[in-house]
């Protein structure tokens, strides 16, 4: 008999009734009902009931058992007894009743208990991470990650993809965000950085004619942390394609996407191909942000709830917030449908919560039935006439019991809160479908964006994309009218993967970051590998990274990409389990050429 186990917590079936079995484990569970001893013993592969009765020869023995003790029990197989099946459990037919057991690994007392699946402190769970991935929930959704990425690398190979790992010490690179530098021993003063993106690399394997690269590369960036992006690391599914257009891209990554997501959705419906393709100035002015959640649909028309445009309807009116707002030609009213929402107290909840996000108030009007008759209520339907009122729900196909929220000024300032404040009437009033993976592709990104600030043209997205128009649209037109060929994946409110076709000629890569301010001595400093590749014949090239992280967190149901990752940072970018970031010595710092000018506290 092998020294640990015949069989595996989770492999012993009925059929095993009368056998003798050896099995390893935690005791996940102990439970005494009137003298007879009931452990739960859990393994990587499942849980198994193992009993001990006083006529058991190592009763005593079972009785010192505690929580996550690591034990070695053997005993005969045996039907449940009639009544006490558990359909629940793979194992839940039989149990071990048994003869022999041995303490392989005593447990201290436990920080947070593996039993349950109670909400502990993110501290207390980051510094004992072994002890919280022993919990079910954590445990699934690791091995749910595995098979993902194995579905996803299976995809791209079926579709004639080659997988390459690309360096990790490269040189610093302006992606958007702060790089993670490593100083060099061998060169003093110089610096490696860890990649943002594989974006150069993969591009240069473009160059030396690969053709159709993928990969699941790791990605560094020194940015803060939030809910839906990790400190330090992530995933990302990379992919480039030559000889391609934007629409090339698509039938390739389409149903890769699709194909995972229809895999694992356990249930929820996934969008047929092909996708919606919605442009992002539309994105923008529907949603409030570009990357919109459609499940949150209209009642009436079983579309996705939008936003709209009501300006002309207080222009020349008597709210005079909003008439005097519309003298200026950039300014705009928006109107948030919120269909059954037409009660007092749900506008005032929701006047509230703009107030917590540090608006002024959301005003509104609510639509109610009197004497058979549609009627208008609230102050601004007092202000701008039954008319005026009776119009803006025309426009927004309301009915009696609905109202309509208003965000008004300049869209680029207020846009981000109307598209949470759709949310937010999305979620109180139950119009979001949480049965489904709604996709879309965000098209026609602006190529720049005007920088207040610095008072200067900047890229708006990736630098390294096409123009729309190539070079004569970087030579005709004012910059803040060029669209890109630049594309996100939407999915649920969530941005899961964006990509471009690049720009791969020299001239206008020069040209593109002249607008941006950038001289051709810039871009060759900066980009030098890509600038001289591209003077030796670079074909038609482009692709995307898709945020792996963020496709298993959709898939498993989770709302923290902590909940997905094995040994993740907490909110301020430490590794609380294993104490990084840490000191360095002096010797360490002596060997870099480096001495540390800390800023005193």
């Amino acid at each position: 008999m092998h020294r640990y186990r015949t069989h595996t917590c989770g492999q012993l079936r009925e059929s095993d009734d009368g056998q003798t079995a050896r099995l390893s484990g935690w005791c996940h569970r102990i439970r005494d009902h009137g003298g007879v001893l009931f452990i739960d013993l859990r393994d990587h592969y499942g849980i198994t009931q193992c009993v001990a009765d006083p006529d058991s020869p190592v009763f005593k023995t079972v009785e010192t058992f505690r929580s996550e003790w690591v034990v070695r029990l053997d005993g005969k197989v045996r039907r449940r007894p009639a009544g006490t099946d558990n359909a629940d459990m793979a194992t839940g037919l039989i149990e071990l009743y048994i003869t022999d057991a041995e303490v392989l690994g005593q447990a201290a007392e436990l920080p947070l208990p593996v039993f349950g699946d109670q909400d502990y402190p993110e501290e207390t769970r980051l510094r004992y991470r072994f002890l919280d991935l022993r919990r079910e929930r954590l445990h699934k959704n690791i091995m749910l990650r595995g098979k993902v990425v194995d579905s996803l690398r299976g995809r791209m190979k079926g579709q004639g993809f080659n997988e390459f790992a690309t360096p990790i010490l490269t040189a610093s690179s302006p992606e958007g965000a702060r790089d993670f530098l490593v100083p060099s021993r061998i060169h003093p003063g110089k610096f490696y950085a860890l990649p943002q993106a594989p974006q150069q690399y993969k591009q240069l394997l473009m160059m030396a004619g690969f053709d159709r690269y993928f990969q699941i590369a790791p990605c560094f960036r020194d940015e803060d942390p939030r809910a839906d992006r990790l400190p330090g690391e992530f995933y990302q599914l990379d992919i480039e394609m030559s000889f391609i257009t934007q629409e090339d891209v698509f039938d390739a990554i389409e149903p890769v996407m699709s194909g995972v997501f229809q895999e694992f959705a356990n249930g929820k419906t996934v969008t047929p191909s092909p996708w919606p393709r919605v442009a992002y100035a539309d994105s923008m002015q529907k949603y409030g942000t570009d990357k919109p959640d459609l499940r949150i649909r209209n009642p009436y028309t079983s579309a996705p709830l939008e936003i709209g445009d009501v300006s002309e309807h207080f222009r020349g009116s008597n709210f005079k917030v909003f008439a005097r707002l519309l003298e200026a030609e950039k300014n705009r009213v928006w109107a948030i449908p919120a269909p059954g929402g037409g009660q007092r107290t749900f506008c005032d909840r929701m006047n509230s919560w703009a107030q917590s996000e540090g608006q002024p108030g959301l005003g509104y009007i609510f639509w109610r039935e009197t004497d058979g008759k549609t009627e208008g209520a609230g102050p601004i339907a007092n202000n701008i006439g039954p008319e005026r009122t009776e119009a803006i729900r025309q426009q927004l196909s309301l009915k009696a019991g609905d109202a309509a929220f208003f965000a008004a000024g300049d869209p680029a300032k207020f846009a981000k809160f109307a598209g949470d404040a759709r949310i937010r009437v999305g979620r109180e009033l139950n119009l979001v479908n949480e049965n489904a993976y709604e996709f879309a592709w965000i098209v026609d990104f602006p190529m720049y964006e005007w920088n207040e600030d610095e008072k200067k043209i900047d890229f708006s997205h990736n630098p390294f994309s096409m123009p729309q128009g190539g070079l004569d649209a970087l030579t005709s037109q004012d910059p803040l009218t060029i669209k890109a060929f630049q594309y996100d994946v939407a999915c649920n409110g969530y941005e899961l993967a964006s990509g471009g076709i690049r720009n791969h000629r020299p001239d206008a890569m020069v040209k593109a970051f002249e607008i941006a301010g950038y001289g051709e001595n810039d871009v060759v400093e900066r980009f030098g590998a890509l600038y001289r590749a591209f003077q030796y014949g670079a074909p038609p090239h482009g692709g995307m990274a898709a945020g792996v992280d963020r496709i298993i967190m959709l898939l498993a149901g989770e709302q923290n990409l902590r909940e997905v990752a094995l040994f993740p940072m907490n909110q301020r970018a430490e590794d609380l389990l294993m104490g990084a970031p840490s000191d360095a010595s002096t010797k360490q710092l002596r060997e870099l050429h480096m001495r540390l000018n800390l800023l005193e506290k």
